[in-house]
């Protein structure tokens, strides 16, 4: 082995020395530069991961709220759909009920003018069957005041309906 050194002439003593400032600055260098570089490539690899957790709790909130979103949405097409074919049949109830009054208030309508229409008419006959009974009783009363003969009866009648009208 010396003859080694001696053929490429190293001095054992400059390579301790030098084995020795490697291992100070190798120490150096991990304390102040790999330590702290590798702790923060620890937490820069910490904070991806709970970065990427997030974002997949995130991903699967997202998908609930949009299943959530459609189950509501399926619900309120469901209850609209209820309150719909109610409403129609409300709809429906309600254009039955006014036909049936409409129905209802003509006829009660009619039946009023008929009985109207019958109570006026008996009215305009007891009317007439006044007027000629008052009309027979003047005419009995002109006949039996100047009762003589045919021809005076006639000419009573006449000059009595002209009277009248």
């Amino acid at each position: 082995m010396e003859e080694l050194i001696t053929a490429f002439h190293l001095d054992i003593k400059l390579i301790i020395a030098q084995v020795i400032n490697f291992s100070i600055v190798l120490l150096v260098l991990y304390k102040f530069a790999y330590r702290p570089l590798l702790e923060k490539m620890q937490e820069r690899t910490e904070t991806i991961e709970k970065g990427l957790a997030d974002a997949e709790k995130s991903q699967e909130a997202l998908e609930k709220a949009e299943k959530e979103r459609e189950k509501k949405l399926a619900q309120a097409k469901k209850e609209a759909r209820i309150i719909l074919e109610k409403a129609q049949r409300v709809a429906e109830q309600n254009k039955e009920e006014a036909v049936w009054q409409a129905k209802k208030e003509a006829q009660k309508i009619v039946s009023d003018a008929k009985r109207e229409i019958t109570e006026e008419r008996e009215q305009a006959i007891q009317e007439a069957k006044k007027e000629i009974s008052e009309l027979i009783i003047k005419a009995v009363e002109k006949i039996i005041e100047e009762k003589v003969d045919a021809e005076k009866d006639r000419q009573i009648i006449e000059k009595t309906l002209k009277e009248i009208t």
